[in-house]
Formats: C-alpha cells, sequence, structure tokens
C-alpha cells in the first residue's frame, strides 16, 4: 500500500542530527528519508518528489549552497538547519531558494512549526491552475513557470515566485518592503536585505533595466510598483 504520509528528504551528514530530524518528522506523520551525502540528493528528489528537503550546508561531498540553487527549481521547500549562524550564509541561502534557516543547536519542535508554516504558505500561494497574464508574458502559479512572450520559459526560484505573485495581485499599487517581506513568509530582519537583490533578479528576468524600469518600478520612500494591466484566468 502506497504511503499518504508525505515526505521529506533529510540531508545531513552528522548521523545523530540526522536520525533526530527523521524520527521527529515521523512522530508529526511525516515520511522521512535520511541521506549523509549531499551526491545523490537530485537524482532521490526527481524520483521520490518530496514536499520539502531539509538540507545541511556543511556537507562533505558537495557545497551546500550549490544544492540549494538545484533543488529551488524542483518545486519542494527548503528548509537550511545548519551550524553556519552568519548573517552573509543565511542570506545568500535564501537568496538562492531557501524558504527557512534553522541555525544549530535547535529545538526539533521548532523545525516542525517551520516545516508546516512553509508547506501551509505554498499551498496558499499555490493556486491550482491559476494563470497571470501581462504584456505578452504567463506566469503559471502552480507550476512556478513563467513565459516570455516569444513561449521562452523563464526560470524563477520560489522566493522569486513569491514576490512576483504579490506583484501581479496587486498592479498599480505600491507594495511596501514589510508586504514584500510578508510574500516571503517570514519577518526575519536578515530578509529585508535580500529583497533588493530577489527584485533585481526579476527585473532581469522580465528585461527590465535601471534606468527603464518597465514592470517593476521604485517609488522612492515608498516601495515598488508593478506597472502593468494584470489578467488573471484558470486552466483545467
Amino acid at each position: 500500500m502506497t504511503s499518504s504520509r508525505r515526505l521529506v528528504i533529510v540531508v545531513e551528514d552528522d548521523l545523530d542530527v540526522g536520525r533526530l530530524i527523521a524520527r521527529t518528522l515521523q512522530s508529526y506523520d511525516f515520511e522521512a528519508v535520511h541521506l549523509s551525502r549531499g551526491a545523490n540528493v537530485m537524482r532521490t528528489v526527481k524520483e521520490s518528489r518530496p514536499v520539502a528537503c531539509i538540507v545541511d550546508l556543511g556537507l562533505p561531498d558537495v557545497d551546500g549552497l550549490q544544492l540549494i540553487r538545484e533543488l529551488a527549481d524542483t518545486g519542494a521547500a527548503i528548509l537550511v538547519v545548519t551550524g553556519r549562524g552568519d548573517v552573509a550564509d543565511r542570506v545568500v541561502g535564501l537568496e538562492l531558494g531557501a524558504d527557512d534557516y534553522i541555525v544549530k543547536p535547535f529545538e526539533p519542535r521548532e523545525l516542525i512549526a517551520r516545516l508546516n508554516s512553509t508547506l501551509r504558505r505554498m499551498n496558499k500561494s499555490a493556486e491550482p491552475h491559476a494563470i497571470a497574464t501581462f504584456s505578452g508574458w504567463q506566469f503559471d502559479v502552480d507550476a512556478v513557470c513563467l513565459t516570455a512572450p516569444d513561449g521562452e520559459r523563464v526560470t524563477v526560484s520560489r522566493a522569486e515566485a513569491q514576490i512576483l505573485e504579490q506583484f501581479l495581485r496587486s498592479p498599480h499599487r505600491v507594495l511596501t518592503r514589510d508586504q514584500l517581506l510578508d510574500a516571503c513568509g517570514t519577518g526575519d530582519d536578515v530578509l529585508d536585505r535580500s529583497i533588493d537583490v530577489r527584485i533585481s533578479r526579476l527585473r532581469q528576468k522580465l528585461g527590465d533595466h535601471p534606468q527603464n524600469q518597465r514592470f517593476i518600478r521604485t517609488i522612492y520612500g515608498a516601495g515598488y510598483l508593478f506597472d502593468s494591466a494584470v489578467e488573471w484566468s484558470r486552466t483545467n
């Protein structure tokens, strides 16, 4: 019989910590797979399609940040659990696509709470089959798929997609930095510094230029404004 429990992949080279996380997940009705190396993570994710990956940055065989970058396009939630408490590491990890960041030592129940919060946020924001069309572009919220007017698919991380969706649902309105932080589901002040980076990347992918902000305009002293008409539709 196929398990109905949601699968979480734990990538942690410390066996004791990995087993602790796996046991905690199982006690909260998740299915857990523990991997002590990063080499086979992508293959496992593609084969098993987990709802989330919990990743230690300090892996012995791969660059944890590079692994985060690769996982960002899989659709799985990404939680970083690591001994690296440096602010720069936190910002980089979040900018590359991680949804949350927990520093060791941590309380297992906090990990579960953050995981559940991330999954609720994903389910809420990813409205099934909702398609936004603007100036020839299309954005499929559920598939996190951005398509240019020429039909080319443009890859966006989930963090970028969350901000883009916020803009598309509030066109021609000024959104403050706090509102955009709320779209990412966190009030962590560290993330305030990464909002500008994410918006800069979105601008590049949408073809905006610093001197010609066609879509995402900076409203100095107030926030940002998405300057395009948006139409929403549904597909079967």
